[in-house]
């Protein structure tokens, strides 16, 4: 009897050590993860990776235009305007739907700060023109005017992107002042790295022979004008060229030894491989909205030099 006492008594006592040991180790984790995550919208993906790079365990990012969709005509949806409206900050950087959409977010969500990330990036002008069949000579200087305006694909440059880094530090560290010092950090890795990219294309390009390249949509522009190199886009503003344009493009390809179009995974290749199939070429896609911003600029260096090498 005095046995079976002893055995229960050690039963019951392992039981509630067991039971302690599960309570510590639930409330443990509990108390070494709630870190407070500041809800942050972007306008595209790209600079998702400029805001997780800075913002670290700190932020959440919700992105606007997602991946696939075009920001030229994009239109937010109804689960999206949530996030927005549940957002700390909100990220944008010049895009088209942003000249619709902007004054909207601000008019439903008075108080949440939007910040320009391409503030302080020096925009260049898109001139390509097109002289579309059919249109008057009214038209046409009106698209043109047009065509003339300033090109959107500011984050598309080494240069541009340590710009973009420097917004995103100073806006994360003004709505958390907390974790200053962890954006700061993590702003200083990321520009180090944005140097040692801007140096492996440099390097990427040295030993190039022709430096004129074509693409579909004009993105391309600000990494054309830093390295040096010159875009042909077929495409501009949206509209797509004519069969007599087209034919006009074939004769350029030609003249600059052209064999490869580029294009975006997001757009109709149609065109361009009308014109690769004319110049006994071929098409290769790039993508200037890509969610490793920096990885993709360094392929991107080296699809150029691959086309563009002696």
């Amino acid at each position: 009897m005095h046995r079976k006492f002893n055995t229960i008594k050690m039963v019951t006592m392992l039981s509630i050590l067991v039971i302690a040991l599960a309570a510590c180790q639930t409330a443990t984790p509990a108390e070494t993860t709630d870190i407070k995550k500041n809800q942050v919208t972007v306008s595209i993906v790209p600079l998702a990776y400029f805001v997780e790079r800075i913002g670290g365990d700190f932020v959440a990012v919700n992105i606007m235009v997602a991946p696939g969709a075009s920001p030229h005509t994009y239109e937010p949806t109804a689960d999206q305007m949530k996030a927005l409206s549940d957002s700390d900050v909100f990220f944008s950087i010049g895009v088209e739907y942003e000249d619709v959409w902007l004054p909207r977010f601000e008019e439903i969500n008075p108080d949440l700060p939007v910040v320009d990330s391409s503030e302080g990036i020096i925009r260049i002008a898109m001139t390509e023109e097109h002289e579309h069949e059919g249109e008057t000579e009214e038209e046409h200087e009106g698209e043109e005017e047009q065509e003339e305006g300033l090109d959107p694909h500011v984050w598309l440059s080494p240069a541009n992107g340590k710009v973009i880094a420097a917004n995103v530090l100073e806006a994360l560290s003004d709505l958390d002042p907390s974790h200053a010092d962890a954006y700061q950090a993590n702003a200083e890795s990321l520009i180090a790295d944005i140097d040692q990219l801007d140096a492996d294309i440099k390097e990427t390009l040295s030993n190039i022979d022709q430096r004129t390249f074509m693409v579909f949509h004009p993105a391309w522009g600000y990494f054309a004008h830093d390295y040096g190199l010159e875009q042909i886009a077929v495409q501009i503003e949206g509209q797509d060229p004519s069969a007599s344009e087209l034919a006009g493009f074939v004769d350029t390809a030609r003249e600059h030894n052209i064999k490869v179009i580029f294009v975006q995974p997001s757009f109709s290749t149609e065109d361009a491989q009308a014109i690769a199939q004319e110049i006994d070429g071929e098409i290769a896609f790039i993508d200037p909205l890509a969610e490793d911003w920096l990885s993709n600029l360094q392929s991107v260096a080296q699809a150029f030099a691959a086309i563009l090498a002696p």
